[in-house]
């Protein structure tokens, strides 16, 4: 799910990187050196104490990396009394391995790993886009290690949001009288919609139609997303998608016919505290699967943020983080 490329796209046409005022430009990507050889290979960084309450986070994808969060909300999160740790996958991003599996069980082993490697009891997860769906497996796996996990735009059911992502690009097809696209529309409306070649159409119509940016970014976000031009190793990485994971992990996990309402409400049942944070602008998802998806989680533990997309971490960064706070603390 590749959307920073598109964000920084609009903010550059409507003039909006140019300068920081964010001390975060000066934040080095430098991994952690893991002596476990299960683990040797990946990119990991830290912030804040170790003795903090401890928050793993995982990214979107498949094929993406942690930078986008990493250089614009893990110090700020690490600052309200948290140890954050971010990492790329597997084969992903920096964490680069030929030998990768591009698995679930691979992916959640390496989390494994990861708390073992920082002697971390339990841990709370941030499953952000796809990686939402690797925490759920994860805790599905190691109910034990698993304090908590909030899911950040996360994909729950990708057929209903395939479903809706041609339905609302349809209309706005309709609406230009874009014949071209209507056409293209049709032609995969008739298309098997359990291949990786659907959904990565379906996912360019998304960014075409810029599903993944708020229409109008709040003052804040605008500011934050200047360091996607001024950080090299940010403006890199948010633009660089590893090519094999999302057909290796199709083909290893089938994940874009996956459907985790029943898992998720397992989870719950069984003590795992879940929440979800998503934006109203988030072109991935209609307000009914997000409404489904509260009755799940309980009205509480739901925020549907104004403003936002994909990107909440950005879009609303103060709301994401005192939500967390509301939940973790």
């Amino acid at each position: 799910m590749k959307n920073i490329i598109h964000i920084l796209r609009q903010l550059s046409i409507i003039g909006i990187i140019t300068f920081s005022i964010f001390d975060m430009t000066a934040i080095k990507a430098e991994s952690i050196k893991l002596d476990n050889p299960k683990i040797s290979t990946l990119y990991v960084n830290t912030f804040g104490n170790k003795e903090n309450t401890p928050i793993i986070f995982l990214h979107g994808g498949p094929g993406y990396n942690c930078a986008a969060f990493e250089f614009t909300a893990a110090q700020k999160l690490s600052e309200q009394n948290y140890f954050v740790i971010v990492y790329d996958r597997r084969g992903e991003g920096r964490s680069e391995d030929a030998n990768a599996k591009h698995s679930f069980a691979e992916a959640v082993n390496d989390v494994k790993s990861i708390q073992e490697h920082f002697g971390l009891d339990k841990v709370n997860l941030i499953g952000h886009s796809f990686g939402g769906m690797l925490a759920v497996k994860f805790a599905e796996k190691y109910p034990e290690l698993t304090q908590s996990i909030i899911l950040v735009g996360a994909p729950i059911n990708l057929q209903e949001s395939f479903k809706h992502i041609i339905q609302k690009s349809k209309l706005i097809y309709e609406e230009k009288s874009d014949n071209n696209n209507l056409r293209y529309v049709a032609m995969l409306e008739k298309m098997d919609t359990t291949t990786m070649q659907y959904a990565s159409y379906c996912f360019m119509h998304a960014m075409q139609n810029g599903f993944y940016s708020p229409k109008v970014p709040t003052e804040d976000a605008k500011e934050i997303y200047k360091l996607f031009s001024l950080n090299p190793t940010l403006k890199l990485y948010s633009s660089n998608m590893t090519q094999y994971p999302p057909a290796t992990f199709a083909k290893n996990d089938n994940y874009t016919n996956i459907n985790l309402k029943d898992n998720i409400s397992n989870l719950i049942k069984n003590g795992t505290k879940i929440y979800g944070i998503y934006g109203k602008e988030d072109g991935l998802y209609s307000a009914i699967q997000v409404e489904e998806l509260q009755s799940i989680l309980g009205e509480k533990n739901l925020v549907y943020y104004e403003n936002c997309s994909h990107n909440s971490f950005v879009d609303q960064q103060k709301m994401f983080i005192d939500d967390i706070n509301n939940w973790l603390k």
